[in-house]
């Protein structure tokens, strides 16, 4: 059954779950995620121990240790500047399923011809056979990409996506350090090494291609794609189609941002565990234990922190939590006593050795709360008969910002800076990226508001959100108690909301601020400002033409004593509008609960003095307030007193 990342989770949905690791039991994901993470592994268990082989076990001239991780590396990275567009188009055209089985088998031949350059006696024909082998599984990984990310929004809902991709993250990361270790242990066997890593190699991705047999048939998105196998005219395509959806490019830009800050770390942990922390090889494996362990916390927080929906209010999170403990690992590190080099157990041992391992630890979860949400939006907001070619072009985005990420990191070395400066220059480049960001999507920062709002000011519970659409055009009615009532709505909503407010609250300091970064229509009385007043009413039924979430305050202003008020007819000329644009347009009703009287309430005279909270101790911080969603109202059944009444009937829920 074809699940579509916009259908909402009903009480009686059978694909309901308690939580994301209940989705390893279910076949649309399950053989899915098997397949992926023994993919990751192998990739990582071939590359390490080769590795390994190259630096500590053969003596090549034309390939010295110095060099063999980058040449490995830019060798596996290749293959997703040239074959990411063609492999979008491919997930594109094709049923998904059997695309993962061609890709599997591909593996398979491909670590049959690794155990030939493993098994052979002479350097002459292991090296340019294991070579070759790491450029195919790059092609390997680049093919099965798009795949991965654009199969996750057929099978899982909107509530299921964060999770899931959590759950993706998290195997991605736990693969690559298992393939690490392992790969790193086997080939270290005296004598018969090799010959472990060879026999892994083919029976992981065996093990693999078994499991996919086992993926449910996904059909395709867009059968009749006539593919263009020019990689440069089709990547610069997809990316101008990806730029004509500005939250999902930016998005782009921004995980592609996330990997260029991971590389560098990545890439200098042996040298940084070495030099700076004076640990041998077994402290370094420890510190990408404890990275690897960071990411997979961080990528599953996003379910819980997100209650179950698209979350973008996390990446701000994410991105402050990435600049200040990098930031904080250069004090941290900087300055360490010379030491003989160590292995783990006196590397643990030394009380300022912790510091570093829990900066890098909780640098490395908040990278995943920065990264999993914005995996999510890309594919919930990409349109689905392009969203593959659209992640293929992240693809090629994410290579070369970590190209990118090598040079400048070679450079900087180069100019004489030592390690722990490189890790302060990320943190605070990371700060002005972000920030940048954030300025071009204000999106996400007023997640992030709403986010803190419904978290940490308040404790917010949402009954009945699944009444509020998660596609299409609608209106959302409520009550309006406080100042703070739209960013609590946007709290409640997956989807960006546009709200129809009184021009007066534009002149509040800081709120009128973040209300004009959400796009807020302000409009006046009719008899205050005709034109403002019906250009309004204009952008609201342009807001509905596209498609979007419209909520509106029918009382016309905060209440000044917690009643609900009449209802103005504003609502009636909005849904003539839309019928005038041939839109039949539902209405949901809304009601906020327990919020008067709390801080951002109005104003009052208590005792003659003006006071917000009536009483301070029991409406304060984290207060409790609710937020109720009525089922939606047909527009042709609409009126002010209705929908007064149906607020009523949710406040005292």
């Amino acid at each position: 059954m074809r699940v579509d990342a916009a259908t909402p989770v009903s009480p009686s949905d059978p694909h309901q779950h308690p939580n994301q690791f209940a989705l390893l039991k279910q076949r649309r994901f399950a053989p899915f995620f098997w397949t992926q993470f023994s993919g990751a592994a192998n990739d990582n268990l071939f590359k390490f121990a080769f590795t390994v082989m190259v630096t500590y076990q053969l003596s090549v001239s034309w390939l010295p240790p110095a060099l063999a991780g980058l040449v490995i590396g830019a060798l596996f990275i290749l293959p997703f500047l040239l074959f990411s567009a063609t492999s979008g188009q491919l997930t594109d055209k094709f049923e998904k399923s059997r695309v993962i089985r061609f890709v599997k088998n591909l593996e398979v031949l491909i670590m049959l011809v690794a155990a030939v350059g493993f098994l052979s006696p002479h350097v002459a024909v292991q090296i340019p056979v294991l070579l070759s082998c790491t450029f195919l599984m790059g092609l390997h990984s680049t093919l099965f990409g798009p795949v991965k990310f654009a199969y996750l929004p057929q099978v899982l809902n909107e509530r299921e996506l964060t999770g899931g991709n959590g759950m993706v993250e998290m195997g991605t990361f736990v693969a690559i350090l298992v393939g690490n270790i392992v790969g790193g242990l086997m080939v270290s066997v005296s004598n018969i090494g090799p010959v472990y890593v060879a026999i892994s190699c083919v029976l992981l991705a065996l093990v693999g291609r078994g499991v996919a047999q086992f993926i449910p048939l996904t059909p395709a998105i867009d059968p009749g794609l006539q593919i263009n196998w020019n990689p440069i005219t089709e990547t610069w395509r997809n990316l101008k189609l990806a730029n004509g959806n500005l939250v999902v490019f930016r998005s782009m830009l921004g995980i592609s941002w996330m990997w260029f800050f991971g590389a560098v770390f990545l890439s200098q942990f042996p040298s940084f565990a070495k030099e700076v922390m004076h640990g041998n090889e077994q402290v370094a494996s420890l510190l990408l234990v404890v990275f690897s362990i960071g990411i997979a916390t961080g990528s599953l927080l996003c379910e819980v922190l997100s209650r179950r929906h698209v979350e973008i209010g996390l990446v701000p999170l994410g991105a402050i939590g990435m600049s200040v403990f990098a930031v904080d690992l250069y004090f941290s590190s900087r300055g360490l006593p010379l030491a003989p080099l160590m292995g783990v157990a006196s590397f643990i041992a030394r009380p300022a050795n912790w510091h570093v391992m829990i900066d890098l630890a909780l640098l490395s979860l908040f990278a995943g709360l920065y990264s999993v949400p914005m995996y999510a939006l890309i594919q919930l907001r990409s349109q689905p008969t392009h969203r593959a070619r659209i992640i293929a072009a992240n693809n090629i985005l994410n290579a070369l910002f970590m190209i990118v990420s090598a040079i400048l990191a070679g450079a900087l070395l180069k100019s004489g800076f030592g390690i722990p400066q490189i890790f302060l220059f990320v943190g605070l480049a990371n700060s002005v990226v972000a920030f940048y960001i954030f300025m071009l999507v204000p999106e996400y920062l007023l997640r992030f508001v709403a986010l803190i709002a419904s978290r940490c000011v308040y404790r917010f519970k949402i009954s009945g959100d699944d009444n509020i659409p998660r596609q299409g055009a609608a209106i959302l009615t409520c009550n309006h108690v406080s100042f703070v009532d739209p960013v609590l709505l946007m709290a409640a909503s997956p989807r960006p909301i546009y709200f129809l407010m009184d021009h007066r609250i534009f002149k509040i300091p800081l709120l009128g601020g973040l209300f004009r970064l959400a796009r807020a229509i302000p409009i006046a009385p009719r008899a205050e400002d005709p034109a403002a007043y019906e250009a309004a009413f204009e952008a609201a039924a342009k807001v509905l033409r596209e498609g979007n979430l419209l909520a509106i305050f029918p009382e016309g202003g905060i209440t000044r004593d917690g009643e609900l008020q009449a209802f103005k007819g504003g609502v009636m000329k909005i849904l003539e509008n839309a019928e005038h644009d041939g839109l039949s347009v539902p209405v949901i009703p809304l009601a906020l609960t327990n919020l008067w009287g709390s801080f951002f309430s109005r104003v009052e005279q208590v005792n003659g003095q003006k006071v917000a909270m009536v009483r301070p101790f029991r409406r304060g911080m984290f207060s409790r307030v609710g937020l109720n969603a009525g089922a939606a109202i047909p527009p042709g059944e609409v009126q002010p007193e209705l929908l007064r009444a149906r607020t009523a009937e949710l406040m005292m829920r």
